[in-house]
């Protein structure tokens, strides 16, 4: 009858305006039909949600160890979740929960009307609790590199998807469970996976004794737990608890009384713990593991079937190491064990003294020790607590307001000074604190009343934390207990700092060296307190490099172990050789004396003798073979580290002016320890996933760097260097090694070789004005070597591990060598005792020969 009515061009608009509705309706219809069929959780999945699962580590034996997750989770039934979580969530999220079947029509009207045509952001958003828990239940597709077109496409298959799946849920679910599920799923972030973790960690506390301020900044997190989270953003998060109350009091939850009273109390967070999963053995190998798997399967472009990127926290992968648990615990004991009496040698020398001022060149090498120490007491925990309390607010409006501008310590007291007109913005980007395209911003934030506002707290905060960090107060530090490795005491934060930075580090590393298996990982004193991991950190190895020097020596010039050279001082100079030397290089002798007497290869090396090696560079006319042989035994020598070459083309790196870490080194000296092969040290052999699949196997990479003959030269050098007085008293197995020291003694490395085991040590401090000043204290021998002597006897007595300690060096089937290792009987006497006795013996010949030896006086040393 309507369109009876209607004629022409009406008529017609609105029959067409019916035929688009009906292909609307159909259109939906078919997409729902379409999406219910796609990727979305069954019924049986919704009874049962399938949680994350923890990827665990094992050791060479098939023992756990390490456990990577995320899911630390405890489910909490209705009937025994705190009220006012639930009141607190009802209130806030969803008050018309108990009146809707999943979807809630009415608030996405008001979502359409308020939110989307009249900007207003505060009226709230259109999902229940239902569709949050559907948000929950499966993994959103990434949206990133989509055109506008198709971006908006998804995002509606998206929501409708949610949809879907919250009419699922209602109908397979009370309302009650609904609301545990959601709260037990939820990611409050720091590993708090449901209000049960998330009250453990956030408040120390079991989620049924919280508060109802606790209960309401909890809530609070659901809507964006990044945003509100109260230990990084502490004022953020009480703005948005105190929303959380507002609602509570809206909805008769709390009373006006209690609405006043809640808001105004300032959140603590003082009981916050984030739980660690680097407890246990090898926490320093298991971060360092971390980091190489991520690595790994990003170099390595090793996916799930489905095409998305493997995360160790939630597929349940299985890691087999090489570490062993066994070789582990007495690595562990002996580190323990020196370091303990290492550092009370060092209180002991240092007792009276001052070491951030001792030996100072100028006064700008004070002023970087000091910021040593400032550098700390800024990423201190004390620290950071202080400062979010007192600057989250503001810092989050500068953020917000300057797309994302984030200013740190040294920006910020170079923005006063601008603001001062002490400096200008320039000299910021000058001196490295800024980024030139930054400015344009900084501009703006320093001629806006936020800036007033941030420069106030700033200065608040700096006087609160300077009065902080200077009064005394209780706690704990690092100690050699071997139980707690901590002890209580009473000292400023700042001292503390201080503390705990002039604790001398160390590192050790140890290897199968014909497998490459690691066996050992020991990257620091303490785990809890020194985070820094000491095998893969760079420090000047110092004469540990010198076999190499004397390994292309004797491989390619062919000089004999025998053959002898004098200890002087030997010099490079412009133009010789193929150097390429801009200035004469004369280097010294450690103890920055020359004998003059004769030394063949084996007493060079057991005396480490700068002479000699000086002597061999010129032999070899370059320092390119040296770096060749470097790179076969796995050091890479074209590596870019810091703007430099990691094996620099000069000299100087024949003794140990380079910067290298405990594995590569380890994995050099296993090339003597096997016959001259190198082997690429590996800690891991395979990967699962959870179905066990393997996803990833190591295969070593293998190369000859040295001819059989000739490798056990060195061997038979190394040997010596350890032998008569010299020996590791109590190690039955065949042994050889190497110590270096570098300047200052700032570092002290001991490199062994056994036919089983290759193991290196480095000691030093984490800054270099912490050490010895002595070389009776700071040398190689004394700060490294004990700790692989320890090491190796616990292991040859542990019957756990079961060393087989008769295994002896492959001797090369060309018997020339003995001819080559045929030498007259080495020395055994030290460098300085020689030295002694050759003045005596001088000047017992001046009182009958004075006129005689008066000319050549001018040659010897004093």
């Amino acid at each position: 009858m309507f369109l009876e009515k209607l004629h022409g061009w009406r008529k017609k608009f609105v029959i067409g305006l019916w035929i688009l509705s009906i292909l609307a309706i159909v259109a939906i219809t078919a997409m729902f039909i379409s999406l219910s069929k796609d990727n979305l959780p069954t019924f049986e999945q919704l009874e049962n949600p399938k949680y994350k699962l923890a990827s665990l580590v094992y050791d060479a034996k098939g023992r756990e160890f390490g456990k990577y997750y995320i899911e630390n989770r405890e489910n909490v039934p209705f009937d025994s979740i705190n009220k006012h979580l639930v009141k607190a969530l009802l209130s806030t999220e969803d008050s018309r929960f108990y009146n809707h079947s999943g979807i809630d029509f009415r608030a996405l009207i008001r979502v359409a009307s308020k939110t989307v045509l009249m900007r207003k952001e505060s009226s709230g958003g259109g999902s229940t609790i239902t569709q949050q828990l559907s948000k929950l239940l499966f993994r959103r597709p990434n949206l990133r590199g989509l055109s506008k077109l198709k971006r908006s496409i998804e995002i509606i298959k998206i929501k409708l998807k949610e949809w879907l799946t919250a009419i699922k849920l209602e109908k397979s679910y009370t309302k009650e469970e609904i609301i545990a599920m959601y709260l037990n799923k939820f990611d409050f972030i720091y590993g708090a996976h449901g209000i049960q973790a998330a009250s453990n960690i956030y408040f120390g506390k079991d989620q049924k004794d919280l508060t109802i301020e606790e209960a309401a900044t909890i809530i609070g997190m659901l809507k964006n737990p990044a945003l509100y989270n109260p230990k990084r953003f502490t004022d953020i998060a009480t703005k948005r608890r105190n929303i959380v109350l507002s609602q509570m009091n809206k909805y008769d939850n709390i009373t006006d009384k209690q609405l006043d009273s809640l808001s105004t109390i300032p959140m603590d967070i003082s009981n916050f713990n984030k739980e660690s999963h680097d407890l246990g053995p090898a926490p320093y190998f298991r971060m360092e593991l971390t980091k190489w798997l991520k690595k790994l399967f990003k170099e390595k472009g090793i996916k799930k079937s489905d095409g998305t990127e493997y995360n160790i926290y939630t597929d349940g992968l299985k890691i087999y190491s090489t570490i062993d648990l066994d070789y582990q615990r007495n690595a562990e004991r002996a580190v323990f064990e020196h370091m303990k009496e290492l550092q009370k040698r060092y209180w002991k020398v240092w007792k009276g003294m001052n070491p951030l001022k001792y030996d100072l060149e100028n006064d700008r090498q004070l002023e970087l020790r000091e910021f040593s120490i400032e550098n700390r007491i800024i990423n201190s925990q004390r620290y950071q607590s202080l400062k979010n309390k007192m600057l989250s607010g503001v810092l989050g409006k500068i953020k917000e307001k300057f797309n994302g501008l984030v200013l740190n310590e040294k920006a910020s007291f170079g923005l006063v000074e601008v603001k001062n007109r002490k400096k200008f913005l320039k000299d910021l980007v000058n001196e490295g604190i800024v980024k030139d395209s930054s400015i344009a911003k900084l501009n703006k934030l320093l001629n806006s009343d936020i800036w007033d506002e941030y420069q106030s707290k700033w200065e608040k905060f700096q006087k609160t934390k300077n009065k902080q960090f200077d009064t005394k107060t209780k706690m704990k530090v690092f100690a050699f207990d071997e139980k707690t490795m901590e002890t209580d005491t009473v000292m400023t934060p700042r001292d503390s700092v201080i503390y705990h930075l002039r604790h001398l580090q160390t590192g050790l590393l140890s290897m199968e060296p014909g497998t490459g298996h690691i066996k050992a990982w020991v990257g620091g004193i303490g785990f809890k307190y020194f985070k820094y991991d000491h095998i893969n950190s760079r420090r000047q190895v110092g004469s540990t490099f010198k076999p190499i020097v004397y390994a292309t020596a004797i491989s390619i010039q062919g000089l004999s172990p025998c053959q002898e050279f004098e200890d002087i001082q030997y010099s490079i100079v412009p133009g010789e050789g193929t150097f390429y030397l801009k200035d004469v290089w004369s280097p010294a002798n450690a103890n920055e004396k020359f004998t003059g007497n004769k030394y063949n290869l084996y007493q060079g090396l057991l005396y480490s003798k700068n002479s000699i090696t000086v002597k061999l560079v010129k032999e070899l006319g370059n320092i390119e073979v040296v770096r060749d042989l470097a790179y076969n035994m796995g050091i890479d020598k074209d590596k870019k580290v810091n703007g430099g070459l990691l094996l620099p083309k000069v000299p100087a790196i024949a003794l140990g002016a380079a910067d290298l870490s405990l594995m590569e080194m380890v994995g050099a000296y296993g090339t003597f320890a096997n016959d001259g092969v190198y082997t690429e040290p590996v800690f891991v052999t395979r990967i699962e996933d959870n179905k066990g699949k393997t996803i990833y196997t190591s295969i070593p990479k293998q190369k000859r760097a040295l001819p059989s003959m000739y490798n056990y030269i060195m061997v038979d050098m190394l040997k010596n260097n350890v032998a008569g007085r010299f020996m590791l008293e109590g190690i039955k197995s065949e042994i050889g090694g190497k110590t270096g020291t570098t300047n200052d003694y700032n570092d002290g490395w001991f490199m062994s070789i056994t036919p089983n085991i290759v193991t290196g040590v480095w000691t030093g401090g984490d800054e270099k004005w912490v050490r010895f000043y002595t070389l009776q204290d700071g040398q190689g021998y004394v700060m490294s070597r004990p700790k692989v002597q320890k090491y190796l006897y616990y292991l040859e007595r542990d019957t756990t591990v079961n060393l087989n300690v008769s295994k002896r060096f492959k001797i090369p089937t060309n018997k020339k060598y003995l001819d080559l290792i045929d030498c007259a009987k080495y020395k055994q006497v030290k460098p300085e005792e020689e030295q002694e006795i050759r003045l005596e013996n001088k000047l017992q010949m001046d009182e009958f020969e004075e006129e005689e030896f008066e000319e050549s006086e001018d040659t010897l040393e004093e």
